[in-house]
Protein backbone atom coordinates (compact mmCIF):
# COMPACT_ATOMS: atom_id res chain seq x y z
CA UNK A 1 0.00 0.00 0.00
CA UNK A 2 1.12 3.65 -0.32
CA UNK A 3 3.60 5.05 2.19
CA UNK A 4 1.07 7.75 3.11
CA UNK A 5 -1.22 5.16 4.67
CA UNK A 6 -2.09 6.07 8.29
CA UNK A 7 -0.62 3.73 10.92
CA UNK A 8 -4.04 2.51 11.96
CA UNK A 9 -7.18 1.85 9.98
CA UNK A 10 -9.51 0.44 12.60
CA UNK A 11 -12.69 1.59 14.30
CA UNK A 12 -11.80 5.26 14.70
CA UNK A 13 -13.58 6.22 11.48
CA UNK A 14 -16.86 4.63 12.47
CA UNK A 15 -19.91 6.61 13.46
CA UNK A 16 -21.59 5.03 16.51
CA UNK A 17 -25.03 3.77 15.66
CA UNK A 18 -27.90 5.43 17.49
CA UNK A 19 -29.73 3.13 19.94
CA UNK A 20 -33.04 3.55 18.17
CA UNK A 21 -31.53 2.46 14.86
CA UNK A 22 -29.85 -0.52 16.51
CA UNK A 23 -33.13 -1.59 18.09
CA UNK A 24 -34.94 -1.26 14.78
CA UNK A 25 -32.28 -3.27 12.93
CA UNK A 26 -32.29 -5.95 15.65
CA UNK A 27 -36.09 -6.21 15.47
CA UNK A 28 -35.89 -6.42 11.68
CA UNK A 29 -33.26 -9.16 11.89
CA UNK A 30 -35.33 -11.16 14.38
CA UNK A 31 -38.42 -10.85 12.18
CA UNK A 32 -36.48 -12.11 9.17
CA UNK A 33 -35.03 -14.99 11.18
CA UNK A 34 -38.46 -15.99 12.52
CA UNK A 35 -39.95 -15.76 9.04
CA UNK A 36 -37.24 -18.00 7.58
CA UNK A 37 -37.44 -20.51 10.44
CA UNK A 38 -41.23 -20.55 10.33
CA UNK A 39 -41.37 -20.97 6.57
CA UNK A 40 -38.73 -23.70 6.67
CA UNK A 41 -40.60 -25.55 9.41
CA UNK A 42 -43.88 -25.46 7.49
CA UNK A 43 -42.24 -26.60 4.24
CA UNK A 44 -40.28 -29.33 5.99
CA UNK A 45 -43.39 -30.58 7.79
CA UNK A 46 -45.34 -30.66 4.53
CA UNK A 47 -42.59 -32.50 2.66
CA UNK A 48 -41.27 -34.54 5.59
CA UNK A 49 -42.10 -38.01 4.33
CA UNK A 50 -40.98 -37.40 0.76
CA UNK A 51 -37.84 -35.50 1.80
CA UNK A 52 -36.80 -38.10 4.36
CA UNK A 53 -37.29 -40.90 1.84
CA UNK A 54 -35.13 -39.25 -0.82
CA UNK A 55 -32.36 -38.30 1.65
CA UNK A 56 -32.23 -41.83 3.01
CA UNK A 57 -32.24 -43.24 -0.52
CA UNK A 58 -29.38 -40.92 -1.55
CA UNK A 59 -27.30 -41.66 1.55
CA UNK A 60 -27.93 -45.37 1.26
CA UNK A 61 -26.70 -45.31 -2.34
CA UNK A 62 -23.63 -43.15 -1.70
CA UNK A 63 -22.86 -43.92 1.94
CA UNK A 64 -21.10 -47.18 1.13
CA UNK A 65 -18.97 -45.37 -1.43
CA UNK A 66 -17.74 -42.77 1.08
CA UNK A 67 -17.22 -45.39 3.77
CA UNK A 68 -15.15 -47.40 1.30
CA UNK A 69 -12.98 -44.34 0.56
CA UNK A 70 -12.48 -43.73 4.27
CA UNK A 71 -11.56 -47.39 4.78
CA UNK A 72 -8.89 -47.02 2.09
CA UNK A 73 -7.45 -43.99 3.88
CA UNK A 74 -7.33 -45.91 7.16
CA UNK A 75 -5.74 -48.87 5.41
CA UNK A 76 -3.08 -46.69 3.76
CA UNK A 77 -2.21 -44.36 6.63
CA UNK A 78 -3.43 -46.29 9.67
CA UNK A 79 -6.22 -45.45 12.08
CA UNK A 80 -4.07 -43.38 14.43
CA UNK A 81 -6.28 -40.40 15.32
CA UNK A 82 -3.23 -38.27 16.16
CA UNK A 83 -1.75 -38.73 12.68
CA UNK A 84 -5.10 -38.25 10.95
CA UNK A 85 -5.97 -35.06 12.82
CA UNK A 86 -2.52 -33.48 12.95
CA UNK A 87 -0.93 -34.34 9.62
CA UNK A 88 -4.02 -35.44 7.71
CA UNK A 89 -5.82 -32.14 8.37
CA UNK A 90 -2.70 -30.18 7.36
CA UNK A 91 -2.33 -32.12 4.10
CA UNK A 92 -6.04 -31.83 3.23
CA UNK A 93 -5.94 -28.09 3.95
CA UNK A 94 -2.85 -27.60 1.80
CA UNK A 95 -4.28 -29.52 -1.15
CA UNK A 96 -7.63 -27.71 -1.07
CA UNK A 97 -6.05 -24.28 -0.64
CA UNK A 98 -3.54 -24.51 -3.46
CA UNK A 99 -5.60 -26.54 -5.93
CA UNK A 100 -8.22 -23.78 -5.95
CA UNK A 101 -5.94 -20.85 -5.09
CA UNK A 102 -3.58 -21.66 -7.96
CA UNK A 103 -6.39 -21.34 -10.49
CA UNK A 104 -7.25 -17.87 -9.22
CA UNK A 105 -3.57 -16.90 -9.10
CA UNK A 106 -2.98 -17.93 -12.71
CA UNK A 107 -5.95 -15.80 -13.75
CA UNK A 108 -4.47 -12.83 -11.86
CA UNK A 109 -1.01 -13.35 -13.34
CA UNK A 110 -1.99 -13.70 -16.98
CA UNK A 111 -5.38 -11.94 -17.11
CA UNK A 112 -6.77 -15.02 -18.81
CA UNK A 113 -9.43 -15.84 -19.82
CA UNK A 114 -10.20 -12.30 -20.97
CA UNK A 115 -13.91 -12.41 -20.07
CA UNK A 116 -13.07 -12.99 -16.39
CA UNK A 117 -12.18 -9.29 -16.01
CA UNK A 118 -15.87 -8.46 -16.34
CA UNK A 119 -16.41 -10.10 -12.95
CA UNK A 120 -13.75 -8.07 -11.10
CA UNK A 121 -15.09 -6.41 -7.97
CA UNK A 122 -12.47 -3.65 -8.15
CA UNK A 123 -11.78 -3.24 -11.90
CA UNK A 124 -8.26 -2.24 -12.87
CA UNK A 125 -6.60 -3.69 -9.78
CA UNK A 126 -4.14 -6.62 -9.93
CA UNK A 127 -4.21 -6.62 -13.74
CA UNK A 128 -1.76 -8.28 -13.64
CA UNK A 129 -0.86 -8.87 -10.02
CA UNK A 130 2.52 -7.50 -8.90
CA UNK A 131 5.00 -10.39 -8.96
CA UNK A 132 7.08 -9.28 -5.97
CA UNK A 133 4.01 -8.92 -3.76
CA UNK A 134 2.74 -12.30 -4.98
CA UNK A 135 5.98 -14.09 -4.08
CA UNK A 136 5.96 -12.52 -0.61
CA UNK A 137 2.36 -13.68 -0.15
CA UNK A 138 3.14 -17.25 -1.25
CA UNK A 139 6.07 -17.49 1.18
CA UNK A 140 4.04 -16.16 4.12
CA UNK A 141 1.11 -18.48 3.38
CA UNK A 142 3.34 -21.55 3.18
CA UNK A 143 4.98 -20.59 6.47
CA UNK A 144 1.55 -20.37 8.12
CA UNK A 145 0.43 -23.67 6.58
CA UNK A 146 3.44 -25.61 7.87
CA UNK A 147 5.34 -24.00 10.74
CA UNK A 148 2.17 -22.63 12.37
CA UNK A 149 -0.59 -25.03 11.33
CA UNK A 150 1.08 -28.31 12.33
CA UNK A 151 1.74 -27.35 15.99
CA UNK A 152 -1.75 -25.83 16.16
CA UNK A 153 -3.24 -29.10 14.86
CA UNK A 154 -1.30 -30.98 17.54
CA UNK A 155 -2.81 -28.72 20.18
CA UNK A 156 -6.26 -29.29 18.69
CA UNK A 157 -5.79 -33.05 18.94
CA UNK A 158 -4.99 -32.90 22.67
CA UNK A 159 -7.92 -30.57 23.30
CA UNK A 160 -10.19 -32.96 21.40
CA UNK A 161 -8.90 -35.84 23.55
CA UNK A 162 -9.75 -33.89 26.71
CA UNK A 163 -13.21 -33.15 25.36
CA UNK A 164 -13.69 -36.63 23.89
CA UNK A 165 -14.45 -37.10 20.20
CA UNK A 166 -15.64 -39.67 17.68
CA UNK A 167 -12.71 -41.97 16.80
CA UNK A 168 -14.83 -44.68 15.23
CA UNK A 169 -13.77 -46.18 11.87
CA UNK A 170 -17.40 -45.71 10.82
CA UNK A 171 -18.37 -42.40 9.25
CA UNK A 172 -21.14 -40.40 10.97
CA UNK A 173 -24.58 -40.24 9.37
CA UNK A 174 -25.51 -37.65 6.77
CA UNK A 175 -28.02 -35.96 9.09
CA UNK A 176 -25.50 -35.66 11.93
CA UNK A 177 -22.78 -34.26 9.66
CA UNK A 178 -25.24 -31.66 8.35
CA UNK A 179 -26.17 -30.66 11.90
CA UNK A 180 -22.50 -30.38 12.91
CA UNK A 181 -21.71 -28.19 9.91
CA UNK A 182 -24.48 -25.76 10.92
CA UNK A 183 -23.05 -25.58 14.44
CA UNK A 184 -19.53 -25.05 13.03
CA UNK A 185 -20.74 -22.18 10.84
CA UNK A 186 -22.35 -20.41 13.80
CA UNK A 187 -19.30 -20.78 16.05
CA UNK A 188 -17.00 -19.61 13.27
CA UNK A 189 -19.09 -16.49 12.78
CA UNK A 190 -18.85 -15.64 16.49
CA UNK A 191 -15.16 -16.49 16.83
CA UNK A 192 -14.05 -14.79 13.63
CA UNK A 193 -16.08 -11.61 14.05
CA UNK A 194 -14.82 -10.77 17.54
CA UNK A 195 -11.21 -11.92 17.03
CA UNK A 196 -11.04 -10.10 13.67
CA UNK A 197 -12.43 -6.92 15.16
CA UNK A 198 -10.02 -7.22 18.08
CA UNK A 199 -7.09 -7.28 15.65
CA UNK A 200 -8.39 -3.99 14.24
CA UNK A 201 -7.88 -2.33 17.62
CA UNK A 202 -5.25 0.40 17.44
CA UNK A 203 -2.98 -1.45 19.87
CA UNK A 204 -2.94 -4.59 17.72
CA UNK A 205 -3.57 -3.50 14.16
CA UNK A 206 -0.17 -2.02 13.29
CA UNK A 207 1.68 -4.97 14.85
CA UNK A 208 -0.40 -7.81 13.44
CA UNK A 209 -3.38 -7.21 11.15
CA UNK A 210 -1.80 -4.50 9.00
CA UNK A 211 0.13 -7.22 7.16
CA UNK A 212 -3.10 -8.76 5.86
CA UNK A 213 -4.39 -5.33 4.79
CA UNK A 214 -1.40 -4.67 2.57
CA UNK A 215 -3.79 -5.98 -0.07
CA UNK A 216 -6.50 -3.34 -0.38
CA UNK A 217 -7.72 -5.27 -3.40
CA UNK A 218 -7.23 -8.90 -2.29
CA UNK A 219 -6.56 -11.99 -4.37
CA UNK A 220 -7.61 -15.50 -3.39
CA UNK A 221 -4.39 -16.72 -1.80
CA UNK A 222 -4.18 -13.69 0.51
CA UNK A 223 -6.88 -15.46 2.56
CA UNK A 224 -4.32 -16.61 5.13
CA UNK A 225 -1.63 -14.05 4.33
CA UNK A 226 -1.42 -12.91 7.94
CA UNK A 227 0.83 -12.57 10.94
CA UNK A 228 1.35 -16.01 12.53
CA UNK A 229 -0.39 -15.01 15.79
CA UNK A 230 -3.35 -13.67 13.86
CA UNK A 231 -3.42 -16.84 11.78
CA UNK A 232 -3.69 -18.94 14.94
CA UNK A 233 -6.23 -16.88 16.85
CA UNK A 234 -8.38 -15.39 14.09
CA UNK A 235 -8.11 -17.84 11.18
CA UNK A 236 -7.72 -21.32 12.66
CA UNK A 237 -9.18 -21.04 16.16
CA UNK A 238 -12.70 -19.95 15.05
CA UNK A 239 -12.81 -22.85 12.56
CA UNK A 240 -11.80 -25.28 15.33
CA UNK A 241 -14.46 -24.11 17.82
CA UNK A 242 -17.34 -26.05 16.26
CA UNK A 243 -15.57 -29.43 16.04
CA UNK A 244 -14.31 -28.99 19.62
CA UNK A 245 -17.80 -28.31 20.96
CA UNK A 246 -19.33 -31.18 18.97
CA UNK A 247 -16.50 -33.71 19.40
CA UNK A 248 -16.51 -34.25 15.66
CA UNK A 249 -15.21 -37.20 13.68
CA UNK A 250 -11.91 -36.52 11.86
CA UNK A 251 -13.64 -36.95 8.48
CA UNK A 252 -16.18 -34.28 9.46
CA UNK A 253 -13.33 -31.98 10.48
CA UNK A 254 -11.66 -32.49 7.09
CA UNK A 255 -14.94 -31.68 5.33
CA UNK A 256 -15.56 -28.60 7.47
CA UNK A 257 -11.99 -27.26 7.08
CA UNK A 258 -12.24 -27.74 3.29
CA UNK A 259 -15.53 -25.83 3.14
CA UNK A 260 -14.14 -23.03 5.32
CA UNK A 261 -11.07 -22.70 3.08
CA UNK A 262 -13.15 -22.63 -0.09
CA UNK A 263 -15.31 -19.93 1.46
CA UNK A 264 -12.39 -17.68 2.43
CA UNK A 265 -10.65 -18.22 -0.94
CA UNK A 266 -13.82 -17.04 -2.65
CA UNK A 267 -14.19 -14.10 -0.24
CA UNK A 268 -10.67 -12.88 -1.04
CA UNK A 269 -10.68 -13.75 -4.75
CA UNK A 270 -11.58 -10.28 -6.05
CA UNK A 271 -14.07 -11.85 -8.45
CA UNK A 272 -17.85 -12.03 -8.07
CA UNK A 273 -18.48 -15.07 -10.25
CA UNK A 274 -21.90 -16.47 -11.28
CA UNK A 275 -23.36 -19.17 -9.01
CA UNK A 276 -20.73 -18.47 -6.33
CA UNK A 277 -21.48 -16.93 -2.91
CA UNK A 278 -21.02 -13.17 -2.97
CA UNK A 279 -17.57 -11.95 -1.87
CA UNK A 280 -18.66 -8.30 -1.96
CA UNK A 281 -18.77 -7.83 1.83
CA UNK A 282 -15.24 -8.96 2.62
CA UNK A 283 -13.85 -7.22 -0.44
CA UNK A 284 -15.50 -4.04 0.88
CA UNK A 285 -13.76 -4.69 4.21
CA UNK A 286 -10.37 -4.66 2.50
CA UNK A 287 -11.33 -1.48 0.68
CA UNK A 288 -12.68 0.45 3.70
CA UNK A 289 -10.99 -1.35 6.64
CA UNK A 290 -13.64 -0.72 9.32
CA UNK A 291 -16.66 -2.42 7.77
CA UNK A 292 -17.88 -6.03 7.47
CA UNK A 293 -15.77 -7.92 10.00
CA UNK A 294 -17.79 -11.14 9.98
CA UNK A 295 -18.41 -14.06 7.64
CA UNK A 296 -22.20 -14.25 7.50
CA UNK A 297 -22.85 -10.57 8.25
CA UNK A 298 -25.25 -11.24 11.13
CA UNK A 299 -23.00 -9.78 13.83
CA UNK A 300 -22.05 -6.88 11.55
CA UNK A 301 -25.72 -6.00 11.33
CA UNK A 302 -26.27 -6.33 15.08
CA UNK A 303 -23.21 -4.20 15.93
CA UNK A 304 -23.68 -1.64 13.16
CA UNK A 305 -20.35 -2.43 11.50
CA UNK A 306 -21.82 -2.65 8.00
CA UNK A 307 -23.65 0.70 7.74
CA UNK A 308 -21.40 2.12 5.02
CA UNK A 309 -21.52 -1.16 3.13
CA UNK A 310 -25.33 -1.22 3.17
CA UNK A 311 -25.40 2.37 1.92
CA UNK A 312 -23.09 1.55 -0.98
CA UNK A 313 -23.77 0.16 -4.44
CA UNK A 314 -21.70 -2.90 -3.43
CA UNK A 315 -24.54 -3.99 -1.17
CA UNK A 316 -26.90 -4.12 -4.17
CA UNK A 317 -24.49 -6.60 -5.76
CA UNK A 318 -24.15 -8.65 -2.58
CA UNK A 319 -26.10 -11.69 -3.74
CA UNK A 320 -25.46 -14.93 -5.56
CA UNK A 321 -25.76 -14.19 -9.27
CA UNK A 322 -27.87 -16.83 -10.98
CA UNK A 323 -27.06 -15.63 -14.49
CA UNK A 324 -23.89 -14.90 -16.46
CA UNK A 325 -24.46 -11.14 -16.29
CA UNK A 326 -21.62 -9.56 -14.26
CA UNK A 327 -22.85 -7.86 -11.06
CA UNK A 328 -21.36 -4.51 -12.13
CA UNK A 329 -23.45 -4.63 -15.29
CA UNK A 330 -26.59 -5.81 -13.54
CA UNK A 331 -26.17 -3.13 -10.83
CA UNK A 332 -24.09 -0.33 -12.39
CA UNK A 333 -22.61 2.50 -10.36
CA UNK A 334 -24.72 5.63 -10.07
CA UNK A 335 -23.77 8.36 -12.49
CA UNK A 336 -22.12 11.35 -10.75
CA UNK A 337 -24.32 14.34 -10.24
CA UNK A 338 -23.37 17.64 -11.89
CA UNK A 339 -24.11 19.98 -14.73
CA UNK A 340 -23.98 18.89 -18.34
CA UNK A 341 -21.77 21.23 -20.36
CA UNK A 342 -21.43 20.62 -24.09
CA UNK A 343 -22.70 17.08 -23.67
CA UNK A 344 -20.21 16.20 -20.92
CA UNK A 345 -20.96 15.47 -17.28
CA UNK A 346 -19.10 17.88 -14.96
Amino acid sequence: MADTEPPYQGDQGMVPRQPSHAAADLLSTLKKALFILGSTTIIFAALRNSLTYHLQHFWGASGNFWQHQWDKILHSFGDDSYVLMTYGTTIVSYIVYWSVGSVYTLMDLFNKPAFIKRYKIQPGTNEPVELQKLIKCILWVNFNQTVISIPFSMLCYYLMCLRGFDQSPQLPTFHWVLFELIVCILFEEIGFYYSHRLFHHRLLYKHFHKLHHEWQSPIAITAIYAHPLEHMFSNMAPVFLGPLVMGSHVATIWLWVSLALLSTLNAHSGYHLPFFPSPEAHDFHHLKFNQCYGVLGVLDLLHGTDDKFRASKCFSRHLMMLSLVPPREAFPDDKPEGKVIKGKQC
